[in-house]
Protein backbone atom coordinates (compact mmCIF):
# COMPACT_ATOMS: atom_id res chain seq x y z
CA UNK A 1 0.00 0.00 0.00
CA UNK A 2 1.78 3.37 -1.26
CA UNK A 3 0.24 5.95 0.88
CA UNK A 4 1.40 9.62 -0.80
CA UNK A 5 2.79 12.13 2.14
CA UNK A 6 1.10 14.71 -0.19
CA UNK A 7 -1.87 16.74 1.42
CA UNK A 8 -5.28 15.87 -0.98
CA UNK A 9 -5.18 19.02 -2.63
CA UNK A 10 -1.58 18.44 -4.21
CA UNK A 11 -2.67 15.31 -5.53
CA UNK A 12 -3.12 15.03 -9.09
CA UNK A 13 -7.28 14.83 -9.85
CA UNK A 14 -8.83 11.42 -10.12
CA UNK A 15 -10.61 12.03 -13.28
CA UNK A 16 -9.98 14.86 -16.10
CA UNK A 17 -12.23 17.77 -16.28
CA UNK A 18 -13.65 20.09 -18.67
CA UNK A 19 -10.54 22.37 -18.79
CA UNK A 20 -8.42 19.28 -18.97
CA UNK A 21 -10.46 18.14 -21.86
CA UNK A 22 -9.62 21.33 -23.87
CA UNK A 23 -6.32 21.48 -23.28
CA UNK A 24 -5.71 18.22 -24.46
CA UNK A 25 -7.78 18.60 -27.24
CA UNK A 26 -5.66 22.46 -28.36
CA UNK A 27 -2.48 20.17 -27.63
CA UNK A 28 -3.16 17.70 -30.22
CA UNK A 29 -4.24 20.05 -32.97
CA UNK A 30 -1.16 22.49 -31.69
CA UNK A 31 0.60 19.16 -32.40
CA UNK A 32 -0.66 18.14 -35.75
CA UNK A 33 -0.13 21.70 -36.96
CA UNK A 34 3.42 21.23 -36.30
CA UNK A 35 4.12 17.68 -37.56
CA UNK A 36 2.51 19.18 -41.14
CA UNK A 37 4.64 22.29 -40.80
CA UNK A 38 7.12 20.25 -41.09
CA UNK A 39 6.31 18.20 -43.68
CA UNK A 40 7.87 18.47 -47.35
CA UNK A 41 5.49 20.08 -49.94
CA UNK A 42 4.34 16.33 -51.55
CA UNK A 43 4.08 14.92 -47.64
CA UNK A 44 1.87 18.47 -47.32
CA UNK A 45 -0.13 17.61 -50.32
CA UNK A 46 -0.90 13.81 -49.31
CA UNK A 47 -2.29 14.60 -46.28
CA UNK A 48 -4.67 17.27 -47.91
CA UNK A 49 -5.86 14.82 -49.85
CA UNK A 50 -7.13 12.52 -46.81
CA UNK A 51 -8.60 12.96 -43.50
CA UNK A 52 -5.76 13.10 -40.48
CA UNK A 53 -5.41 14.14 -37.20
CA UNK A 54 -3.38 13.36 -34.37
CA UNK A 55 -4.16 12.33 -30.96
CA UNK A 56 -3.03 10.57 -28.05
CA UNK A 57 -3.75 7.42 -25.91
CA UNK A 58 -1.61 5.89 -22.80
CA UNK A 59 0.63 8.45 -23.73
CA UNK A 60 1.60 7.01 -27.22
CA UNK A 61 1.15 9.93 -29.91
CA UNK A 62 -0.75 8.69 -32.96
CA UNK A 63 -1.49 9.99 -36.54
CA UNK A 64 -4.22 8.58 -37.97
CA UNK A 65 -4.72 9.18 -41.50
CA UNK A 66 -8.22 8.39 -43.77
CA UNK A 67 -7.91 7.66 -47.23
CA UNK A 68 -10.66 8.37 -49.50
CA UNK A 69 -9.69 6.02 -52.23
CA UNK A 70 -7.06 3.14 -53.04
CA UNK A 71 -4.70 5.43 -55.10
CA UNK A 72 -3.97 8.03 -52.44
CA UNK A 73 -4.28 4.74 -49.64
CA UNK A 74 -0.80 3.76 -51.89
CA UNK A 75 0.68 6.67 -52.19
CA UNK A 76 0.96 7.41 -48.30
CA UNK A 77 1.93 3.91 -47.37
CA UNK A 78 4.78 4.27 -49.70
CA UNK A 79 5.19 7.71 -47.96
CA UNK A 80 5.57 6.21 -44.55
CA UNK A 81 9.25 6.43 -43.93
CA UNK A 82 9.24 10.52 -44.95
CA UNK A 83 5.69 10.91 -42.62
CA UNK A 84 7.53 8.86 -39.69
CA UNK A 85 10.87 10.88 -39.94
CA UNK A 86 8.35 14.01 -39.78
CA UNK A 87 6.37 12.66 -36.82
CA UNK A 88 9.56 11.47 -34.61
CA UNK A 89 10.54 15.00 -34.60
CA UNK A 90 7.35 15.62 -32.57
CA UNK A 91 7.58 11.83 -30.44
CA UNK A 92 10.11 9.63 -30.11
CA UNK A 93 7.74 6.82 -29.38
CA UNK A 94 4.65 7.95 -32.01
CA UNK A 95 3.06 5.74 -34.48
CA UNK A 96 1.21 6.13 -37.70
CA UNK A 97 -2.37 4.17 -38.48
CA UNK A 98 -3.53 4.59 -42.33
CA UNK A 99 -7.35 3.67 -43.25
CA UNK A 100 -7.66 2.46 -46.54
CA UNK A 101 -11.04 3.04 -48.22
CA UNK A 102 -14.25 1.44 -46.41
CA UNK A 103 -14.60 -1.93 -47.55
CA UNK A 104 -10.90 -2.05 -48.40
CA UNK A 105 -8.81 -4.25 -46.40
CA UNK A 106 -7.46 -3.39 -42.99
CA UNK A 107 -5.75 -0.66 -41.55
CA UNK A 108 -1.95 -0.19 -41.85
CA UNK A 109 -0.26 0.71 -38.62
CA UNK A 110 3.65 0.99 -37.71
CA UNK A 111 5.54 2.41 -34.96
CA UNK A 112 7.69 4.75 -36.11
CA UNK A 113 10.81 2.88 -33.88
CA UNK A 114 9.75 0.08 -36.94
CA UNK A 115 9.90 2.30 -39.77
CA UNK A 116 13.43 1.37 -40.56
CA UNK A 117 12.81 -2.33 -41.20
CA UNK A 118 9.88 -1.37 -43.51
CA UNK A 119 12.10 0.94 -45.30
CA UNK A 120 14.16 -1.83 -46.25
CA UNK A 121 11.29 -3.99 -46.92
CA UNK A 122 9.88 -1.28 -49.32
Amino acid sequence: MNKSFLPADDLPPTEATQIDRILHSQLERSTGRCFYEACDRITQALLSSCQWYITTHAEILMLVIDCPDIVTYWHIVSNIPQIGNRLERVASSAKIRVYPPFGKGTPFEISVNEISAYRDWL
